[in-house]
């Protein structure tokens, strides 16, 4: 009987050592899903209506002409990047970044022996530039989609950067340490809550049964 008491004391013991370890993981993990949960969920709504409440695009044009020495250059190493994709030369992404505060950081432009076309894509909209190499006549357009827009490309990952695309997948990760020690709580208080598993299987059935049901 002595033996008996005893191990279920120290059965009760692990217990008790493992779900205050599976509460502060629980909890750690859900502290810092907190804001990015909530912009996810937020934004899966918006994407699931973006038809609904597309915003009207705002587009932004602007024209300058290279300096004569600058378009030599250009011309120059067009001749040898013929048909290529390149960064542009340090020279020309200094002067967009005076003229138009615009920061190439190295991205390949499209060469050609008359004109180079540098794709900027963005969150939330588009920019690209483009600079004749004949006359040295540069154009800028920039397009903003709006917040929303802005919105949900931070959802996808869309033109977001390597920084967000490795937050997304961090966030990942954490939102699966908040699942599986939620369920691992839920397993260790099922004893006392007879519901719990009918509504685990709920909530897995729910979707299943949509997704076979009505994605075709």
């Amino acid at each position: 009987m002595k033996q008996a008491n005893a191990d279920k004391a120290q059965s009760n013991a692990s217990r008790a050592v493992w779900l205050k370890q599976l509460h502060q993981w629980h909890w750690i993990s859900s502290a810092l899903c907190l804001l990015g949960m909530f912009l996810f969920a937020i934004t899966g709504i918006t994407l699931n209506h973006a038809s609904q409440i597309e915003a009207k695009p705002a587009i932004t044009r602007q024209k300058a002409v290279l300096p004569p020495p600058l378009l030599s250059e250009l011309s120059a190493y067009a001749g040898k990047h013929d048909g290529a994709n390149a960064p542009m030369p340090d020279s020309a992404e200094r002067w967009l970044k005076q003229q138009w505060s615009l920061n190439a950081g190295g991205r390949p432009a499209e060469w050609s022996l008359d004109e180079v076309y540098l794709p900027l894509p963005k969150a939330g909209g588009d920019a690209w530039v483009r600079i004749g190499l004949e006359d040295g006549a540069a154009e800028y357009e920039l397009t903003d989609r709006g917040w929303i827009s802005w919105l949900n490309d931070v959802h996808k990952g869309r033109n977001t950067g390597t920084a967000w695309i490795w937050f997304i997948d961090i966030f990942a990760g954490l939102c699966i340490v908040f699942c599986v020690t939620g369920l691992l709580i839920l397993k260790f208080h099922a004893t006392n809550r007879p519901l719990t598993w009918p509504m685990v299987g709920l909530g897995i059935l729910i979707p299943c049964a949509i997704a076979l049901l009505f994605i075709h």
